[in-house]
């Protein structure tokens, strides 16, 4: 294994040779994530249009993790740093602006990824701070986060609001993930109640998961962090994922 030490994290702006290799990573993300609309429409454009905000990690010639983020106006009217809708109105709003050519308040972090032959290694922290320093380069105050808390899949039918309470007997969340954005300096603000949407028919919910979706009502799905709707007469599993938003300040 290499360490920690031996890799190297760069935006995607200063090792743009990158862009194509950003993708090979063995990532641990449940196969519906992806099927987020908005996501599915946008989030690959990312790189090539906000590579300032992007950070990429290498241990010599192999991509080992990836971090994107975007810049947005907050102060639009109907808008604000944390919305309710988190990661897919963040990422919206990022590319309105961008079409037309608005300046921006703050940025929103999308992901980290992490290469599972490198996870629990520390390496989730070091893009965290590479992240804010990029964000930071640009001039902006804020890096928010509509952070998808990595343990809370274990307790999908916990009300988000309740897990956020619960703390360690050091202060710390219980959630691993939470916890790294904590050290790092950024503060638990709220729940993203509908960061995420996924809604798809019975047949493609079942390719998703395995799962044979043949009842009505909530079904637990692995990986998912609170339970999908299932409608068997509408052929219909509706999926609506709460995240938490964290806010990072930064110097100017």
């Amino acid at each position: 294994m290499t360490d920690n030490e031996d890799i190297e994290i760069s935006t995607l702006a200063e090792r743009p040779d990158l862009a194509g290799r950003i993708y090979e990573l063995n990532d641990t993300w449940p196969e519906f994530i992806a099927r987020d609309l908005i996501g599915y429409a946008l989030l690959a454009r990312v790189p090539e249009e906000f590579p300032q905000y992007c950070v990429v990690a290498t241990a010599g010639d192999r991509v080992v993790a990836r971090g994107f983020s975007v810049p947005f106006n907050a102060s639009l009217e109907g808008r604000e740093e944390m919305p309710d809708r988190g990661w897919d109105q963040v990422l919206a709003w990022a590319f309105d602006d961008l079409r037309r050519g608005r300046p921006v308040t703050t940025a929103s972090a999308l992901e980290i990824t992490i290469d599972a032959d490198h996870l629990g290694r520390g390496l989730s922290s070091r893009m965290l701070a590479a992240m804010r320093e990029a964000v930071g380069r640009q001039g902006l105050g804020a890096l928010v986060a509509p952070v998808r808390p990595t343990a809370k899949h274990l307790r999908p039918r916990l009300p988000m609001a309740a897990y956020l309470s619960e703390v360690r007997d050091d202060g710390l969340p219980t959630d691993p993930w939470l916890r790294v954005h904590v050290k790092a300096g950024g503060t638990i603000e709220k729940a993203a109640p509908a960061s995420m949407t996924v809604s798809g028919t019975l047949a493609e919910w079942r390719r998703w998961t395995g799962l044979p979706f043949d009842q009505d009502g909530e079904t637990e799905v692995p990986g998912a962090l609170v339970p999908a709707h299932c409608d068997t007469r509408h052929d219909r599993v509706s999926y609506v994922e709460p995240n938490v938003w964290v806010r990072h300040p930064l110097r100017p």
